[in-house]
């Protein structure tokens, strides 16, 4: 088996975040930085801004109201909903598990009569187990599905 059981116990949770949509997506990662600027206000003066901003992001607002006609659109960007992002960073990280690679090899060497079964191998194939029915749910649970029950 590769991998050492710390790392595993670290990419399951790291996958378990995924699902849930918890990571943060490579796209925001990537972003250009802005360049913000800050502005300390009384409350009274926020929420005068708010009230004449009428539902706009205050941001927005005062950026059309400091520059005028000179303000350049932003650029409007698609994040993708949670449950696509984590989708993705799951099914990315089930192609680098290798969990399918590893339980083959042992399909392998158990039918050709050279699999040494010993305690040590049972409680790794009993973890496998676990760990592909915790990440079933979990893909199962992105997809909005309710969590299978019984085995794997």
């Amino acid at each position: 088996m590769t991998g050492s059981p710390n790392s595993n116990i670290s990419r399951l949770d790291e996958f378990l975040a995924a699902a849930k949509g918890e990571a943060v997506s490579l796209a925001a990662r990537r972003a250009k930085p802005l360049h913000p600027f800050s502005i300390r206000l009384t409350q009274e003066e926020r929420e005068r801004l708010e009230a004449e901003a009428k539902g706009k992001p205050l941001s927005v607002y005062m950026r059309e109201r400091l520059l005028g006609d000179g303000t350049a659109p932003r650029k409007l960007r698609r994040k993708p909903a949670a449950d696509q992002a984590g989708l993705a960073k799951v099914l990315g990280m089930l192609g680098q598990s290798r969990l399918a690679n590893n339980l083959n090899q042992i399909a392998k060497a158990a039918h050709i009569g050279v699999l040494v079964v010993s305690p040590a191998l049972l409680e790794e194939l009993e973890n496998a187990c676990r760990d592909i029915r915790i990440m079933r749910d979990a893909l199962l649970s992105a997809l909005g599905f309710p969590p299978a029950g019984g085995g794997p």
